[in-house]
């Protein structure tokens, strides 16, 4: 028997198999497929302070290798979210972990303090590729004050783990690491998705309502395990990698570059039990090689 346990900070995961968030729903949706109970984690559905109708359609196009989304954060809100779906899903024996949303730094504040009266969810990923409402609409994310300046607000108020999801359309994904590490989060993942756009050339116009949205899937998988090893070597805290994967071998490759954990986005709508059948491909690729331990894996490139 091969040890699939890893730690993120103060959560333990059974396996280190989490999913995305915005591609998983809130859980209930994949019942029918998998057994929830046997994942390391999830994270569920982006969630905002108010509801939010999302963008106009058509939102999602897909792409050669992958898919373009521009969904807009569609929810119900943090409130609905408490009343309605926490009971309905905080059963799960698995480690649930809501994505926290916002356009000004007071509504992540407002969103997580109501969160951390939650008995059953042990952590908040903070989404900081949100636009900035009081700064033009940059992204939170792609400024170094920024990013601290909203985890640091965040940190203040939220007393359990406080994950920090990485925007990958910056300069140096490395320096945002470190900035937010230093203001507090417990973990740092990454990558959120890149910006991307689709134009049909029939109709000569942009495929998404929106001109712009972002890439996910197999394409950007390169990118993000440079990624993911770039902050490895910058910061302390654990790192959970995602972007990309869809096989038990992908999730290996994120983990010798330095991820605690990994995040499965796009494959769970390719294949719903692609979770499954990764946490199976992960322990027998342990067992194949004679490894006791899924720890042994963590930031094992070897690169002499």
């Amino acid at each position: 028997m091969v040890d699939l346990s890893v730690k993120l900070g103060s959560l333990e995961l059974k396996n280190p198999v989490m999913t995305a968030s915005g591609t998983f729903g809130y859980g209930e949706e994949y019942e029918d497929f998998i057994d929830i109970h046997s994942l390391g984690g999830i994270v569920v559905k982006g969630t905002t302070l108010h509801p939010r109708q999302g963008n106009d359609y058509p939102r999602m196009a897909e792409t050669p290798m992958g898919m373009l989304n521009a969904v807009g954060l569609q929810n119900v809100g943090v409130d609905q979210f408490i009343q309605s779906i926490y009971p309905r899903i905080k059963h799960y024996k698995t480690n649930i972990l809501v994505n926290v949303s916002g356009s000004t730094v007071e509504e992540y504040v407002e969103t997580a303090e109501k969160i951390n009266e939650l008995e059953s969810i042990p952590g908040i990923e903070l989404n900081i590729s949100c636009p900035n409402v009081k700064e033009g609409g940059m992204a939170f994310g792609t400024s170094c004050p920024s990013a601290i300046a909203v985890t640091s607000a965040v940190r203040d108020v939220y007393k359990k783990h406080l994950m920090v999801k990485l925007s990958p359309n910056v300069t140096s994904i490395a320096e945002i690491a470190k900035g937010v590490e230093g203001a507090g989060a417990d973990s740092v993942s990454l990558i959120n998705t890149l910006l991307g756009m689709a134009i049909d050339a029939h109709s000569r116009r942009p495929v998404l309502s929106t001109i712009t949205g972002g890439l996910s899937g197999a394409a950007v998988k390169p990118i993000a395990l440079r990624m993911v090893w770039q902050v490895a070597n910058a910061v302390k805290i654990p790192i959970v990698g995602m972007g990309g994967i869809s096989s038990a071998e992908d999730a290996i490759e994120f983990m010798l570059a330095g991820a605690t954990a990994v995040e499965i986005g796009t494959a769970n709508f390719i294949d719903p039990r692609i979770t499954i059948q990764i946490i199976d491909g992960i322990r027998s690729y342990l067992e194949s090689h004679q490894m006791n331990s899924v720890q042994n894996l963590i930031g094992g490139l070897i690169t002499e």
